[in-house]
């Protein structure tokens, strides 16, 4: 048995779903692809697949070994496609993680932009609000806000965001309250919540030229609110429709900023500084594709 070959079977039947899926693609008889997972599994001495009349699902034995399959299948047909084609012709998938509105807003125009400089490369862009297993999922690169808490990742810091508190141009007029002037004043106001920020209800801010203490004071404020959420995309929806205040980065409402749609509230109060990162699993920093997507995030992202 090509034990290679049976990888890459095991591989397409799991993302395809079924064994026939797998075997039209793949050019063979669904008895073939069926008979080629049998012999791995025996070959290894597990059970990989739970068959049944309708579905198929993988054991918890089939799902670290497909992990593991799925790495090394991709790692050597990228191998191959450069050793055919040159290192400047990067073909394959490329698994991206980030967050959700971030990938959205600012992440996918730079996958259309490095896809039509590299398009052999496909990339399987996955959205989470929230740190996920890289390793676990099988991502290549993930671009991530904040600290990066897992030391067994490569990390590669590309630049620096900064959050400040936003509000619909009107939203104090309308709502019969006085603008705040210092982080202690937000207490008296109702505050959108982002629930996956580490410090929880806690923002912090740093003093600039302006405030009414010395430049470079912290201090840190809790806050309370009607609406708590985990998805920055509703953090945005709910500021545009005048429901609170919210604690947000600048490029989450960059363009309704500009058209002063929307304002900075207490500007000489900046939010502290968090790091923007690229982080991947160690085995795969050295991936043609990874290297040269990184390059190309940080030459768009980097700065502050």
């Amino acid at each position: 048995m090509d034990r290679l070959q049976a990888m890459q079977t095991l591989v397409r039947v799991v993302e395809l779903g079924s064994f026939s899926a797998a075997a039209r693609e793949l050019g063979s008889t669904q008895s073939a692809v069926s008979k080629q997972v049998a012999a791995l599994e025996k070959q290894l001495g597990a059970q990989l697949l739970a068959r049944s009349t309708r579905s198929l699902k993988l054991t918890d034995a089939g799902e670290r070994y497909v992990e593991q399959a799925r790495r090394l299948v991709a790692e050597i047909a990228e191998a191959e496609s450069e050793l055919r084609a040159g290192e400047h012709r990067l073909q394959g998938w490329l698994r991206v993680a980030t967050s959700g509105t971030f990938g959205r807003m600012e992440l996918l125009p730079l996958v259309r932009s490095f896809q039509a400089q590299h398009p052999g490369v496909k990339v399987d862009l996955q959205l989470h609000d929230g740190f996920i297993d890289l390793i676990e999922q099988g991502i290549d690169l993930a671009v991530r806000i904040g600290e990066q808490p897992d030391s067994s990742l490569v990390a590669r810091r590309i630049g620096t965001l900064r959050r400040s508190v936003v509000a619909r141009r009107g939203y104090f007029e309308a709502a019969g309250l006085a603008p705040p002037r210092t982080p202690a004043d937000l207490q008296q106001h109702n505050c959108i919540l982002y629930s996956e920020l580490r410090a929880g209800p806690v923002w912090t801010f740093e003093a600039g030229a302006g405030a009414e203490v010395p430049a470079g004071t912290v201090t840190s404020v809790r806050v309370t609110g009607s609406l708590r959420t985990n998805s920055g995309e509703v953090v945005r929806e709910a500021v545009l429709a005048g429901m609170g205040l919210a604690y947000a980065p600048h490029w989450l409402l960059a363009a309704e900023l500009a058209r002063g749609e929307v304002e900075q509230v207490m500007p000489p109060w900046q939010g502290e500084a968090m790091p923007l990162q690229l982080v991947c699993p160690a085995q795969r920093r050295l991936s043609g594709k990874v290297r040269a997507f990184a390059d190309h995030l940080a030459a768009a992202l980097s700065g502050d």
